[in-house]
């Protein structure tokens, strides 16, 4: 019975940890054709890519947004119609997808890449870092709180 009771808990406890591990996204790192927090910063500001904040809007009211990024809430009905606006229509034009540590921003750029975006780039560090980097908040780079949080 405490065997069980211990290897029960063990693997609870690995099972937590592993969960904890993809949060934090402790393995994330920039891979080719990705950006650090900093070079997406640059990169927005010039109009090389669009910046797109996908993370809810609580999470924005709490941090605010980065410099130059566009808000839009990757769980909206309407993301890709949105994203379209924003690009003018353009699927080759570089977007940038920043979240709170990676790991949403990594899923939505592969979604992205299946409807035909051609150009998506991943901030794997995201605002509040993992694995790549210590995010964008923790770099002190610009925050926007100037934002209609309220919107999705």
């Amino acid at each position: 019975m405490r065997r069980g009771i211990l290897v029960g808990g063990a693997a609870t406890l690995a099972s937590g940890l592993l969960a904890g591990a993809q949060w934090f996204n402790i393995a994330g790192e920039i891979a080719e054709g990705d950006l650090s927090a900093p070079d997406a910063a640059q990169a927005a500001a010039a109009g090389d890519v669009i910046l797109i904040d996908i993370r809810r809007p609580d999470e924005w009211a709490r941090t605010g947004i980065g410099i130059d990024a566009v808000p839009i809430d990757m769980r909206v009905a309407d993301f890709t119609d949105r994203l379209l606006e924003v690009t003018q229509g353009r699927t080759d034009f570089p977007v940038a997808l920043i979240c709170a540590r990676g790991v949403r921003s990594a899923k939505l750029a592969l979604q992205l890449e299946a409807a035909g975006f051609s150009k998506v780039i991943d901030v794997p560090e995201g605002m509040l870092g993992s694995g790549a980097g210590p995010g964008w908040i923790k770099r002190g780079l610009p925050v926007n709180r100037d934002v209609p949080f309220a919107e999705g």
